[in-house]
């Protein structure tokens, strides 16, 4: 399940609504050492068999799982540094995407003319999109579908406090 955080109290700027989104990871940095000990364990255990059997060009391909499994992990942790940070004023909606730390996209939306909604898919993973003046971002992709419905829930109530207002 990934990660939705509200921050609490008042921010300097006024904002009625703050939300930091990022992907969750379920392993740990300990976790994964752990697993890749075990994993590199097995593998020199039964590299030995097949060295002692004859086989011994068996035991690099033992050597290459444990490379492919590091490097498919060191690349799901580092998309894990991925995040956005979605915040709405009286003025507008702020929505920004970060990857490895670096700000990749900033739109600012007006909020009278917003539409926040969670569009079902048939072919792929449900999408939360913003709408507004005729062109459509996608936010939090990488949420849960009960996250994404959560936090349109969220922005739906923000959104009605500020055109009431």
């Amino acid at each position: 399940m990934s990660r939705l955080e509200n921050r609490d109290g008042s921010a300097p700027d006024g904002a009625l609504f703050d939300a930091v989104l990022y992907p969750h990871r379920s392993l740990s940095p300990t976790g994964f050492l752990i697993l890749m000990t075990a994993i590199s364990c097995c593998s020199i255990a039964l590299g030995t068999v097949f060295w002692i059997a004859g086989a011994w060009p068996v035991v690099g391909f033992f050597g290459l799982d444990v490379v492919l499994i590091y490097t498919a992990f060191r690349l799901s942790y580092r998309d894990a540094r991925r995040y956005e940070i979605v915040r709405l004023t009286r003025s507008e909606l702020t929505i920004e995407r970060f990857v490895r730390g670096r700000q990749v996209m900033q739109k600012q939306l007006q909020p009278y003319w917003l539409n926040v909604r969670v569009e079902e898919e048939r072919t792929g993973p449900d999408r939360l999109i913003l709408r507004s003046h005729g062109k459509a971002f996608e936010i939090g992709a990488f949420l849960s579908p009960p996250e994404k419905q959560d936090l349109a829930d969220n922005l739906n109530d923000a959104l009605t406090k500020v055109r009431s207002a």
